[in-house]
């Protein structure tokens, strides 16, 4: 598909990505946005979704959080869950700023931790009018209860308190690799899925950068996306969920879908966390290009699948 270099302001920084233009739609067309997940970037298969998605006459964005990839920000490799939600609403502006959108057919589309986002914009922005949710971040507390083990709890705490006052006093931020770099240091991802995942060459980008701040982690602990769901109602929300998620945790998704109101659907897929992006990218983006077109369109559904309810 045709794609555009973009940057747009995003509050005190630029914010760099694509726009992926439907064929022989000059518009206003019916357009999706779309983000990363916990400290990745767009080159990590992102480009595959917006195409399919533009491919099916729909104008989507894509873009680089703040302080990774492509986009502005200091210190690199931090993230704000809360921030990186205004800078959402903030590439909303922009897309419906643009004479080629049509500002009234807006849909979010997340995965992972970005998957939490969408849950949350789709319950405070009037301006999405449909979600597609991810392997979504439910309970950032839940979710770092699960990983860290008892014995280490007060470790962990103890290191995240002694790094934030280090920043205080003028010090750098302290980083933990995403997955194991031969450091020593506790990567955030220790399963095996995680590691054979961003082993992969594609995983591996020239933009990605195997580490993040310890202040993310201890952001992150406070992060309750699932707490929105609820209220995403009238908006159609799809969650796509996959069977062995050790990352964001299936059974957390679900009880997530349980709490949502209609309309909404719930595709389950076999595999970990990480299987949309490779192994079942054909149905995790079939559902969603279907979904976005019966909600910003009008189109009936073609695409189903057996995990589909």
């Amino acid at each position: 598909m045709p794609r555009e270099d973009i940057t747009f302001p995003a509050g005190d920084v630029e914010l760099r990505g694509w726009v992926f233009h439907p064929p022989n739609n000059p518009g206003p067309a019916p357009t999706v946005v779309m983000s990363h997940g916990f400290a990745a970037v767009k080159e990590q298969y992102l480009d595959r979704y917006a195409e399919r998605f533009a491919a099916a006459g729909l104008r989507t964005l894509v873009y680089d959080h703040r302080n990774f990839g492509a986009s502005d920000g200091e210190p690199r490799q931090d993230i704000d869950p809360w921030v990186q939600i205004r800078d959402f609403q903030h590439a909303l502006s922009y897309a419906r700023s643009r004479p080629d959108v049509d500002g009234d057919r807006l849909g979010v589309w997340g995965t992972s931790f970005s998957g939490g986002h969408v849950l949350v914009l789709g319950a405070i922005d009037p301006r999405v009018r449909c979600v597609v949710s991810q392997v979504p971040t439910i309970s950032g507390s839940e979710a770092a209860r699960r990983r860290v083990p008892p014995h280490l709890a007060a470790a962990v705490a103890r290191a995240q308190t002694e790094d934030r006052e280090a920043i205080y006093a003028g010090g750098k931020p302290g980083t933990r690799p995403l997955v194991e770099d031969g450091s020593g240091l506790p990567p955030v991802y220790a399963g095996p899925a995680a590691k054979e995942f961003m082993d992969r060459p594609a995983s591996r980008p020239d933009t990605f950068v195997n580490h993040v701040t310890l202040q993310s982690l201890a952001r992150t602990r406070g992060y309750e996306p699932g707490g929105h769901v609820a209220r995403i109602s009238p908006v159609p929300l799809l969650l796509i969920v996959t069977e062995h998620d050790d990352v964001a945790f299936t059974d957390l998704q679900l009880d997530a879908y349980e709490r949502a109101r209609e309309p909404k659907k719930l595709v389950l897929l076999p595999g970990d966390h990480f299987t949309p992006y490779d192994e079942t990218f054909e149905e995790a983006v079939g559902e969603a290009v279907d979904w976005f077109l019966a909600h910003l369109t009008g189109k009936p559904a073609a695409h189903t699948t057996g995990g589909a309810r």
